[in-house]
């Protein structure tokens, strides 16, 4: 693939660095981006939908320059790459963040990181567990994702309380979300949390019953996307069927992606904001939870 779309300079100020005056001050930065696609279609047909909005990829490094201060410039790249991943049609994205007044304490032109990162199937990973050290296994759970070969952690929502939706009497949930890119096929992927929830003593005996921990794949691929997974069989069932009905996945998730979106039905009218979604819940079973011990 030799197509790219080049985004060059794209310039603001914000508060990233470590020293206290660079988070007082704050500095211009100024990021390109790279993006490898397939533009043949775009070429022929002369429309929009079948290219990269480049405007909407300013805009998005714009508000992560000018959003929450990171101590690393390395992470505002990272996170930049992200927000670049979530078009489907980028199989790969380079980029570079300057920051030419960094007090680096000697005369010096520019500083700065260049990474790249490729695409892949964009995931939603909802967790649970109501026995034993609830916090303690959700950031084991949130750990074993992260060193999974195959998936990269992009986001993790933070944690809430919930009251169990059906199946016996059983102690309130600890529930959250985990979004990323796999590049291990859906039934793989599945097999993997299957794997976790076991080495966390996971038990299958009771439907909705208590567990030390529950690992759901919500979701495979961006709706509408070329890397949608969409999937009735009974070993695999994709999206999640009552995802759209439980508050306790849709509050944690809109924190860890507030644009994510999730088919509810056929064809693009059948895509929906899980925002959008949320809004006709019933929240009063979701509380906030404890702090991460760890992830």
């Amino acid at each position: 693939m030799s197509d790219r779309i080049v985004l060059q300079g794209v310039s603001a100020r914000g508060t990233h660095g470590v020293l206290d005056f660079e988070k007082r001050d704050g500095q211009t930065f100024l990021v390109d981006v790279t993006m490898v696609c397939d533009l043949e279609r775009a070429g022929r047909t002369d429309a929009l939908s079948a290219t990269v909005n480049y405007a909407e990829v300013a805009d998005d490094v714009v508000a992560r320059i000018t959003g929450p201060s990171f101590d690393l410039i390395e992470r505002l790249a990272e996170v930049i790459a992200d927000e670049v991943l979530r078009h489907d049609l980028v199989e790969s994205v380079e980029v570079v963040v300057h920051k030419p007044e960094a007090p680096v304490g000697h005369p010096f032109t520019d500083v700065q990181v260049r990474l790249e990162r490729a695409n892949a199937a964009h995931v939603a990973i909802a967790l649970g567990s109501n026995l034993g050290d609830r916090g303690q296994t959700l950031g084991a759970a949130v750990q074993a994702l992260r060193g999974l070969s195959g998936l990269t952690v992009t986001s993790v929502s933070a944690i809430v309380e919930t009251d169990p939706v059906g199946g016996p009497e059983q102690p309130p949930y600890l529930n959250a979300v985990a979004v990323g890119r796999a590049s291990l096929a859906a039934d793989e992927l599945l097999a993997a949390l299957h794997a976790i929830e076991a080495e966390h003593g996971r038990t299958r005996e009771i439907r909705w019953g208590a567990r030390t921990l529950d690992l759901d794949l919500i979701q495979y691929g961006t709706p509408g996307g070329s890397r949608e997974v969409v999937s009735d069989a009974d070993e695999l069932t994709l999206p999640h069927p009552r995802a759209h009905e439980r508050a306790f996945v849709l509050v944690p998730w809109t924190d860890a992606d507030p644009r994510a979106t999730l088919r509810v039905g056929p064809g693009d009218a059948g895509i929906r904001q899980v925002a959008e979604l949320l809004a006709g819940l019933d929240r009063s079973g979701v509380r906030p939870g404890p702090r991460w011990e760890q992830q």
